[in-house]
């Protein structure tokens, strides 16, 4: 058996859980998700835990009975607690705004690099080079936050661009001068 699938999912205090056929509804204090589980997957109900269980021993099979358990189980904590990256912008002049659904870059183009913020996320400002980026699913916040640091990655010379609060970033030496 799958190491992860055979785990239950402990469902905590304040959670409303619906399950119709192959849908689960997760709704707890931060937001509603659902997701819909494979075919090959069944999900039991039992004194307050979900166990998943699959219905052959096919490797596919395997993969997908560790996989939905672990989406659940992101899916209960995202909508309990949410998810949130934190985002540093480093360069003389650079700065980020909020401006309704827009995130507005000014990050050493000629012009201001201007993001649509999804449904779902919510991105707050702070000293104007500061980005945190929260919301209840932890696929979308990972994903905000990578396209948002691909704008302008951070460099290794001068460390200038856009990092993860907790990357590090190996600077290398500059150009020694002939003598």
């Amino acid at each position: 058996m799958s190491r992860i699938g055979k785990k239950p999912v402990v469902l905590p205090a304040g959670l409303k859980v619906d399950l119709k056929e192959k849908t689960l509804v997760v709704e707890g204090p931060k937001g509603k998700m659902s997701i819909e589980v494979d075919s090959r997957i069944s999900i039991e109900n039992k004194d307050n835990e979900f166990f998943l269980l699959r219905e052959n021993e096919q490797k596919e099979t395997k993969a997908l009975h560790g996989l939905y358990r672990v989406l659940i189980s992101n899916m209960i904590t995202g909508v309990m607690q949410g998810y949130e990256k934190k985002l540093e912008i480093n360069g003389t002049g650079f700065k980020a705004a909020v401006a309704g659904q827009k995130l507005t870059l000014n990050i050493g183009f000629s012009h201001p690099v201007i993001y649509d913020i999804p449904e779902g996320i919510k991105i707050t400002v702070e000293d104007s080079v500061k980005l945190v980026i929260s919301g209840v699913d932890k696929h979308l916040v990972g994903h905000v936050a990578a396209v948002i640091r691909d704008f302008r990655p951070c460099e290794p010379y001068k460390a200038k661009g856009i990092r993860y609060s907790d990357e590090v970033v190996r600077r290398k030496a500059g150009k020694a001068a002939k003598k």
